[in-house]
């Protein structure tokens, strides 16, 4: 039984300056996730195999957020979900918005770069992960300079676009749930080579298919899913 497009959006504030507020490449995420899940698949995983989910560089916490309130018209649907991010601000951010949706304390928050910070339980438990990543290639780079300030970790990508997102390819497999079916959503742009984005994400084993796109002023911004081979 279809409940396309019956989940609420939550109400979001983003009062700090540094964190992303919800934008189109947000809402493609969204409205994805809209379309494919029911009471029985989410996007043709069984729902009731999903345990945990992560909303990797929540920003506002829209995401995490919108997971929430599918669990809440799912009963099937129970997993934990876990939000994180590099800005502290984001951390607040998310949490507030937590509060004013009154979705209180149903959300693990976790204060990391990438799964720096993550603790050792957490290992080999994910079975969704969604990342909308710094996608754009940087204006100047300095390849001594890792951690960006403000609003600039919200898309400098690194030189080519995609060095952060292949840095948290490099480290995800560890955390994923190896013996369920996983997937991994994430936004790219067609402002970096595709290909070669591609290409080293199949490096690390993964199945890369485009699920879903959006022209926006001088560029497409994509949504691309993961899987193992």
């Amino acid at each position: 039984m279809s409940i396309i497009n019956s989940f609420p959006e939550p109400k979001i504030n983003c009062p700090f300056e540094d964190v992303y507020a919800p934008s189109d490449d947000t809402y493609l995420i969204i409205d994805y996730f809209s379309e494919c899940i029911n009471e029985t698949y989410f996007d043709g995983l069984d729902i009731k195999n999903i345990k945990n989910i992560l909303d990797m560089g929540t920003g506002s916490g829209i995401i995490a957020l919108f997971m929430r309130e599918v669990k809440k018209k799912i009963v099937k649907f129970s997993p934990q979900i876990f939000a994180s991010d590099i800005l502290e601000n984001a951390i607040k951010c998310a949490k507030l918005n937590e509060s004013s949706n009154n979705l209180e304390k149903n959300i693990t928050f976790i204060h990391s770069d990438l799964f720096l910070k993550f603790p050792a339980n957490l290992k080999s438990s994910f079975n969704v992960i969604i990342f909308n990543p710094p996608y754009l290639p940087s204006l100047k780079h300095n390849k001594n300079e890792r951690v960006k300030k403000g609003i600039d970790n919200s898309w400098n990508g690194g030189e080519k676009g995609f060095e952060i997102f292949i840095e948290f390819i490099s480290q995800v497999n560890s955390f994923l749930d190896s013996n369920q079916k996983f997937y991994i959503y994430y936004i790219s742009s067609s402002a970096v080579n595709i290909n070669k984005l591609i290409d080293q994400v199949e490096n690390y084993g993964f199945k890369n298919t485009v699920l879903k796109k959006k022209h926006i002023f001088f560029e497409d911004i994509i949504l691309n899913r993961l899987e193992k081979y």
